[in-house]
């Protein structure tokens, strides 16, 4: 069975995607950039989400200012906060850069793949 992809967003730079992935994980996929001009969407969409547990997909987005990085950390803060699960997977060389270079590269949970993410998601929700 082929998980439904539903647009949640389309502004002029990003498109916002979820799909569900297994054991009530959201997957949101971003492509385009997240910047200042981009990100009242992207925190919106993450708002309106109760899933068990959020997976960005950053490997469509190209580059990433401080508001974009600021957004992905209150969304992180956020799921912590509720005892939802959280993972970042994909990123881009130039954005993996801006989280080494603010130093939140080992605060929040990086995957190469989605895959690996829901995986280690998925594990971590079988422990607890």
């Amino acid at each position: 069975m082929v998980p439904a992809v539903v647009v949640l967003k389309q502004t002029d730079q990003l498109q916002i995607m979820t799909t569900e992935g297994p054991g009530g994980l959201l997957i949101m996929h971003l492509d385009g950039p997240l910047t200042l001009a981009t990100l009242f969407d992207f925190q919106n969409s993450v708002r309106e989400q109760k899933d068990t547990g959020l997976i960005l997909a950053l490997d469509g987005v190209p580059y990433m200012d401080s508001a974009g990085l600021g957004a992905v950390l209150g969304a992180y803060v956020s799921c912590q906060r509720q005892g939802r699960r959280f993972a970042l997977a994909g990123m881009t060389r130039r954005v993996l850069t801006l989280f080494q270079v603010a130093r939140v590269d080992t605060l929040v949970p990086l995957f190469e793949t989605v895959e690996a993410a829901e995986t280690a998601l998925d594990e971590k929700a079988e422990r607890a």
